[in-house]
């Protein structure tokens, strides 16, 4: 079944010769023995894609009246344990949680929010909506609106509400008008007017947008980005500069997140976890050869040096070969 949460581009396909009674099958005596066999786990779960893993979940349920969620929350630990539970959670409900997650707490994680839903299709983040609210019982625009302020809190609700236009058309004649109103909006005037920004930015669609982008610089002499960074600041700054990111090159943008996930002094798993699991059936492939085009090395096998255990097996599985 064609689904919003997959692409052409992923790493996992739906695994041929599927049998998801035999997989629970499998899956349950690997937990169910003394000490779990994770490589059994791994096998499996990393090589079938997100419906079959529902599929998978179902039939556990019916044969052994048990949660697969629950029973690999309360059997693994760790990193390994959050991975794989991420892996048998709906594409929706996974982001909402990543949503919540990033909102609960005494700090507010920003660049998730602003990761997940740039990087959203329309429809993708209609369906979060939902899911997040049959999770929590509350609307996600209630949560964003609690935790966020000001042209940042406007402009993640602008997004969440899935608007933006989707259609591949471009209007040349829009284009060079979205374009003047930018150019107005920030730098002809005293003061910014972030509305502008916001409402095109955040509705047109990605090729609409690129076009604009090209007319701006016509106009002003200068790139979007350098605009946006002179004018704004703070949250709202760097949400502009990461859908100005995903217009130009969305697999180069996830490519950059994760590099920032694996560098420096501990690896932020969150992150790492999200985007190999969010994108392994969209567009995993082009972000691994964006980092190489980037980094100068694979993903893989930065993934492979600062990660370890089942943890990094399983991410590997789900990146496939090193390229």
């Amino acid at each position: 079944m064609a689904s919003v949460w997959t692409g052409n581009r992923g790493t996992v396909r739906d695994y041929p010769g599927f049998n998801p009674s035999a997989d629970a099958d499998a899956i349950r005596k690997a937990i169910r023995g003394i000490g779990t066999d994770e490589k059994t786990l791994i096998h499996i779960l990393t090589a079938r894609s997100h419906a079959q893993r529902q599929l998978i979940a179902k039939e556990y349920r019916v044969a052994s009246g048990k949660d697969l969620k629950d029973d690999l929350k309360s059997d693994l630990s760790g990193n390994f344990e959050r991975l794989m539970v991420a892996l048998v959670t709906p594409p929706a409900v996974f982001d909402a949680k990543q949503l919540k997650k990033a909102m609960k707490g005494s700090g507010t994680n920003e660049s998730s929010l602003i990761e997940i839903l740039t990087t959203r299709s329309s429809q993708q983040l209609k369906e979060i909506s939902q899911a997040y609210y049959t999770v929590y019982k509350k609307s996600l625009g209630d949560d964003i609106s609690s935790e966020t302020s000001g042209d940042f809190r406007k402009a993640l609700l602008t997004l969440k509400d899935g608007r933006r236009d989707e259609s591949q058309k471009v209007d040349e004649n829009l284009a060079k008008k979205d374009a003047q109103i930018l150019y107005e909006a920030g730098e002809k005037r005293w003061g910014t007017d972030e509305d502008k920004f916001t409402e095109i930015l955040c509705l047109r669609s990605f090729p609409q947008l690129r076009l604009t982008f090209e007319e701006y610089r016509n106009i002003s002499q200068k790139d979007i980005e350098d605009s946006i960074k002179g004018e704004l600041s703070g949250h709202f700054e760097d949400l502009l500069l990461a859908i100005v990111n995903c217009v130009k090159n969305k697999p180069a943008f996830l490519a950059e997140n994760l590099h920032k996930a694996l560098k420096g002094a501990g690896t932020d798993e969150l992150t790492l976890n999200r985007i190999i699991v969010s994108r392994s059936e969209i567009d995993l492939s082009d972000i691994q050869a964006e980092y190489k085009k980037r980094y100068g090395c694979s993903l893989y096998s930065a993934i492979k040096s600062d990660t370890s255990g089942d943890y990094g097996t399983a991410l590997l599985k789900i990146c496939g070969e090193d390229d």
